[in-house]
């Protein structure tokens, strides 16, 4: 279907559809570079999903591609866990160490029953 229908079919608006396209947020097109893209249920369907995402996480069209980015980008992703670490809104993730001690004291049945090795008596 044209641009104007698969909108309508949405609720949305032409324009916004292909911001939709530009930000990443429609699967890729299949048509040739110069004729008019054809919408299938596969693109309404994930419209649809990107409305419902964005009105039930409050962002914008631009916030959700940027999460699909930080998703699909390694390197973004690890970027934004360094910004959580130094905002405090991420914990520092357990050293190996500390996960070993842990899963050690699990299978003793008795997690979180002895202080850290530094902090314990001779």
């Amino acid at each position: 279907m044209r641009i104007t229908e698969a909108a309508k079919n949405l609720g949305t608006t032409p324009r916004m559809l292909r911001y939709r396209e530009a930000l990443g947020l429609l699967p890729s097109s299949r048509a040739a570079r110069n004729s008019q893209r054809q919408y299938d249920e596969r693109d309404l369907a994930a419209v649809r999903l990107a409305l419902e995402l964005e009105r039930r996480y409050d962002v914008t069209p631009a916030a959700l591609a940027f999460a699909l980015r930080a998703l699909a980008e390694p390197s973004v992703a690890a970027d934004l866990r360094n910004l959580g670490y130094r905002t405090g809104r991420l914990t520092t993730p357990p050293t190996t160490a500390e996960i070993d001690r842990e899963r050690a004291l699990r299978w003793l049945g008795r997690s979180g029953t002895l202080p850290p090795p530094h902090n314990r008596p001779r």
